[in-house]
């Protein structure tokens, strides 16, 4: 619930940021047409920047306080595959501070790539920035303020509302380690998910910043990993080719057994031509002869007389 709470403000933090982004570059969303925005869009650089250090787990951001707890949490568990999980989480940390960065640093800095049309109009709105600098503060500074009442506190500040079990309850283990806030913010240079936030946010600065030809002599030589990334590991073909292609064929499937040969051509039209050939069958006892009606009722009568003797 805590890490909810502060991934809400930094999340929400990022994707109105990018928002800002997108709206002064007139919806261009592709970061191979930006670079240098830093000179254009101060405000939302700095709250961009709040929301990638929270979001990469940077201490003393929101971020930090309760990812750190996540991540040490499961290290702590003695929980059977916790281990494993908890090496999944340091590259996770890796990875995310990583990607956030690599974003960060190709839209803010680098060189402009953008055309002369879009820099000559490329400003800030101020009803976006009022919330950027509304959702930049608690992404800063709520851990701060909630981390012991939220964690390690008994009873905390949910009280009695969430019970849990004594042997699931790693928390009340790690809190008789905490020391207060700068304490834990101290200790985490200690810590792996904490240099594993950094070598992530080093790596994005040295492959776009610093070398920036690495990423091509990469994609390079490791054109195949390239290629099933840029696919996006082959979802995308999956879908299209599972999802929209069969429903497709399934709802064509559907329209031509169904719509046109079941109910167009059976119900709807059947009926029909069904009620015409029984009114023209039964067109042709209707003949206007008389001795024609005379011959059906003598037959009826007969027909009707063996009926009743037998």
């Amino acid at each position: 619930i805590f890490h909810l709470m502060t991934h809400a403000c930094f999340k929400a933090l990022l994707f109105l940021a990018a928002g800002s982004v997108i709206i002064a570059m007139h919806h261009e969303q592709d970061l191979r047409k930006m670079g240098n925005l830093k000179k254009y869009l101060p405000i939302t650089y700095m709250t961009f920047l709040i929301g990638a250090l929270a979001l990469a787990a940077v201490p003393p951001t929101s971020g930090f306080f309760s990812k750190e707890a996540v991540i040490e949490a499961v290290h702590s568990s003695t929980i059977f595959g916790a281990h494993y999980s908890y090496i999944v989480l340091l590259i996770g940390a890796f990875v995310t501070a990583y990607y956030i960065f690599r974003t960060f640093f190709m839209a803010f800095h680098t060189k402009e790539r953008m055309d002369e049309h879009t820099r000559s109009h490329l400003k800030e709105q101020w009803v976006m920035l009022f919330p950027l600098i509304l959702l930049a503060i608690p992404s800063l500074l709520l851990g701060i303020f909630t981390v012991k009442p939220m964690l390690f506190d008994s009873p905390g500040l949910l009280g009695n509302s969430v019970m849990i079990l004594p042997q699931y309850n790693v928390l009340s283990q790690m809190s008789v380690n905490f020391h207060g806030v700068w304490n834990q913010v101290v200790h985490s240079i200690d810590t792996l998910p904490c240099w594993f936030s950094i070598a992530g946010i080093f790596s994005a600065w040295f492959m776009v910043i610093v070398v920036p030809t690495v990423t091509e002599f990469l994609a390079k030589r490791f054109s195949w990993i390239r290629r099933f990334l840029v696919v996006q590991y082959g979802f995308d073909i999956f879908n299209q080719w599972f999802f929209v292609r069969g429903g497709r064929r399934l709802s064509e499937f559907f329209y031509h057994t169904g719509d046109l040969k079941i109910i167009d051509t059976g119900m709807v039209n059947g009926s029909g031509r069904g009620i015409t050939r029984l009114s023209n069958l039964l067109r042709k006892l209707q003949s206007g002869y008389l001795y024609h009606y005379l011959f059906i009722m003598i037959v009826g009568l007969l027909g009707f007389l063996v009926w009743l003797v037998y």
